[in-house]
């Protein structure tokens, strides 16, 4: 099937690639945009030059390497733990459900949840600044009480 192209609740394009393995296995990707160069670029140009500032009013160099060190590290925890390019969901009707979000270092996540223990999916509503936003969840049962629900898990979060 072909990529379809929507907004996320916050107005990023985001693409939706639905894809059918076979009759019983259904796969869902969402991609959100890509990191910009741009963006980056300015904010790494800011950290800079406030550096450079405080290095001409103090004359300590390490106030450059300090800044030079605190944004690199600062990238590599952002790709590394934040932006995430890609969430999938991956339903196999007899086994399970499997979430998976794709990091833009490389890094997956991956959550596996079994199909006897899944109540029902449904979509929720959450209100947000001036809007509402829908998101779908996934409904675990209580194993205590079958009529109750243990847990909410919220896929597509960053989507």
């Amino acid at each position: 099937m072909e990529e379809r192209r929507y907004r996320s609740a916050s107005g990023a394009p985001i693409a939706l690639r639905p894809r059918q393995h076979s009759a019983s296995c259904r796969e869902l990707a969402v991609r959100c945009p890509r990191l910009q160069l741009r963006s980056l670029s300015a904010v790494t140009s800011a950290i800079w030059l406030a550096a450079y500032g405080l290095f001409v009013l103090s004359e300590n160099s390490m106030v450059l390497s300090a800044a030079i060190f605190i944004t690199l590290i600062g990238l590599i925890i952002y790709l590394h733990f934040v932006k995430i390019d890609q969430e999938s969901l991956l339903v196999i009707g007899s086994l399970g459900i499997q979430v998976t979000s794709s990091y833009a270092s490389g890094k997956e996540s991956t959550t596996f949840i079994e199909m006897g223990q899944v109540k029902d999916v449904v979509i929720n509503e959450a209100i947000h600044m001036q809007k509402v936003i829908y998101y779908l969840c996934i409904l675990l049962q209580d194993p205590g009480d079958p009529q109750g629900v243990s847990e909410v898990v919220p896929l597509f979060q960053v989507s």
